[in-house]
C-alpha cells in the first residue's frame, strides 16, 4: 500500500507551479491559463470514461491519474486549496446522496 495522497500530489503541484515553463508540464499549463488547463482536465476526464465504458482496468487507472493531477493544477489556478474540496466532500457524506442531491435547490 502506499502513502502517497492527494495532499502530497498538491504539494507537487504547488512546486512546480513556480518552475520554468520549459522544464515543467506543470509550470507550463499553469502559465497558459485556466482555460487551457480546464481544457486538458476535460480530455482527460473523457479518456477515463472511455476506459471505464471498455471495462479497461489498466488504462482506467493511468487516465484516472492524469485526472486527478490536472484537477490538482486547475484547483491550484483557481486559488481553491484541496482541503476545500475535502471539506465539501465531508459535508455532503453527513447525509446519504440521496438527501444531499434532494437538498440542492435547481438554477
Amino acid at each position: 500500500m502506499t502513502g502517497f495522497t492527494l495532499s502530497d500530489l498538491e504539494t507537487i503541484v504547488a512546486t512546480r507551479a513556480t518552475a520554468d515553463p520549459a522544464q515543467s508540464w506543470t509550470a507550463k499549463l499553469v502559465a497558459a491559463g485556466q482555460d487551457k488547463a480546464a481544457k486538458k482536465l476535460g480530455e482527460e476526464a473523457i479518456e477515463a470514461v472511455m476506459a471505464a465504458v471498455k471495462n479497461d482496468r489498466g488504462n482506467l487507472v493511468y487516465e484516472s491519474a492524469d485526472l486527478l493531477y490536472h484537477l490538482l493544477v486547475v484547483l491550484k489556478i483557481a486559488g481553491i486549496p484541496l482541503q476545500d474540496v475535502m471539506q465539501e466532500l465531508e459535508r455532503r457524506t453527513a447525509q446519504t446522496g440521496l438527501n444531499e442531491k434532494a437538498s440542492r435547490q435547481d438554477p
